[in-house]
């Protein structure tokens, strides 16, 4: 199929860009590197009426990284953040995370806002935004700026706490600061680059005796928005590596899930798949971060 027709307008702001979302609201959405409303589109999934390209906008294209935060654009491509050594010395999980976007060239244009703000179940970055904690930020003329925390953007399958007038601005990450901080993320799909059956990441900081200081882990693929389980993390804490029951807190995180059947798997095995990838990401942190 084709997309249905639609008008084309190039913002060359951000006050530009949302002075078109206040004239046409829910008829219009915003693009910049297209890789998930260009499909949906092409499938009928999406028939915006405008598309406001805000590609040209500087101030959504940021890259700012402290000691405590990695603050990223709307618009900063993929790959600009994935072969960005510092950016990813600071934050290993989101180049790992990154690794399984779809292809190379998806990449080359895809945005990291834009891969959060249409939410795909299956997608990396947005469990990679839950299990860190980011802050996502928003800005429009009728509501002004505000914060919202990743574990209230995310609402259901391709739906955000985004408002039809609201564009997102920029995305800030925490930096895990201090020794023996470990990650990992997993996924499987029929095929590299496809929308992932299951995915699993975990992020952790042993201290100096070996104990656990602090965890984090959750799936993707199996709900409607990715899943993270911090009361079962927080299981961990102060336990050596040889102490965490992996398998039981797996198993226990899998099972308050529930993923929908389709015609690769069935949501028994998709279950099974995400337990099994979860125990491995749990188990690669703890062995990493007992290696430094």
């Amino acid at each position: 199929m084709k997309a249905a027709p639609f008008d084309y307008a190039l913002a060359h702001d951000l006050d530009h860009a949302l002075s078109f979302l206040d004239q046409y609201g829910m008829d219009a959405k915003l693009i910049a590197g297209g890789q998930s409303l260009v499909p949906m589109m092409a499938m009928r999934l999406a028939r915006p009426e405008w598309l406001i390209d805000i590609n040209r906008i500087d101030s959504l294209k940021r890259i700012d990284l402290s000691s405590t935060h990695l603050t990223l654009g709307a618009c900063v491509r993929q790959r600009d953040v994935e072969y960005n050594e510092p950016v990813t010395r600071a934050l290993p999980l989101i180049k790992k995370a990154l690794h399984w976007v779809g292809h190379q060239q998806t990449r080359n244009r895809g945005t990291v806002g834009g891969s959060l703000v249409y939410a795909d179940p299956s997608a990396e970055l947005p469990l990679t935004a839950l299990l860190l904690d980011a802050t996502l930020h928003l800005e429009s003329h009728q509501e002004g700026r505000r914060s919202v925390l990743a574990s209230d953007f995310f609402l259901g399958p391709m739906f955000t706490a985004v408002s039809d007038t609201e564009c997102l601005t920029h995305i800030d990450w925490p930096i895990w600061s201090g020794p023996r901080v470990a990650s990992a993320f997993e996924e499987t799909a029929i095929r590299k680059g496809d929308f992932a059956m299951a995915s699993a990441a975990a992020q952790l900081q042993l201290d100096s005796n070996g104990r656990v200081l602090r965890a984090t882990f959750g799936v993707g693929g199996m709900d409607g928005t990715p899943r993270v389980f911090p009361e079962l993390a927080q299981q961990m804490v102060g336990l050596t590596a040889s102490e965490v029951d992996i398998k039981g807190i797996c198993q226990e995180a899998v099972q308050g899930c529930e993923p929908g059947n389709d015609m690769h798997c069935s949501s028994e095995y998709r279950r099974h798949l995400a337990r099994v990838l979860l125990e491995r990401v749990i188990e690669q942190t703890l062995q990493r971060a007992l290696s430094q």
